[in-house]
C-alpha cells in the first residue's frame, strides 16, 4: 500500500530534524566544550519551531477539504500558542 503523500513528507521533516538533533549530540560531544555545545544547541532551538509549523502545514494541506474555517482558526491559535509557549522566556 503506497504512503499518503501528506504523511510522508511530514515523517520525512520528522526523520531530518531527528538526525539533527542526533548530529547536534554528536558535535556537542565532540568539542567537549561547554561554550560551543551552548552554540549548537542555541542553532537547534530556531529549528524545532520551524519543523512544528512545516509538518503542521502540511498537514492542514493535506485535511484542508475536511475541516471547516472554524476549526483552522482553531487549530491556527493553537499552533500560535504553542509557539508562544515555546519561544517566550
Amino acid at each position: 500500500m503506497p504512503w499518503d503523500k501528506f504523511v510522508l513528507s511530514m515523517a520525512s521533516l520528522r526523520m531530518v530534524s531527528g538526525s539533527l538533533e542526533l548530529l547536534a549530540a554528536v558535535l556537542m560531544l565532540r568539542f567537549n566544550n561547554p561554550e560551543k555545545a551552548l552554540l549548537v544547541n542555541s542553532m537547534l532551538a530556531l529549528v524545532g519551531p520551524m519543523v512544528l509549523i512545516a509538518t503542521t502545514t502540511i498537514g492542514l494541506i493535506g485535511i484542508a477539504d475536511k475541516l471547516s474555517w472554524g476549526k483552522f482558526i482553531w487549530i491556527g491559535f493553537g499552533v500560535m500558542c504553542l509557539l508562544i509557549g515555546i519561544l517566550k522566556k
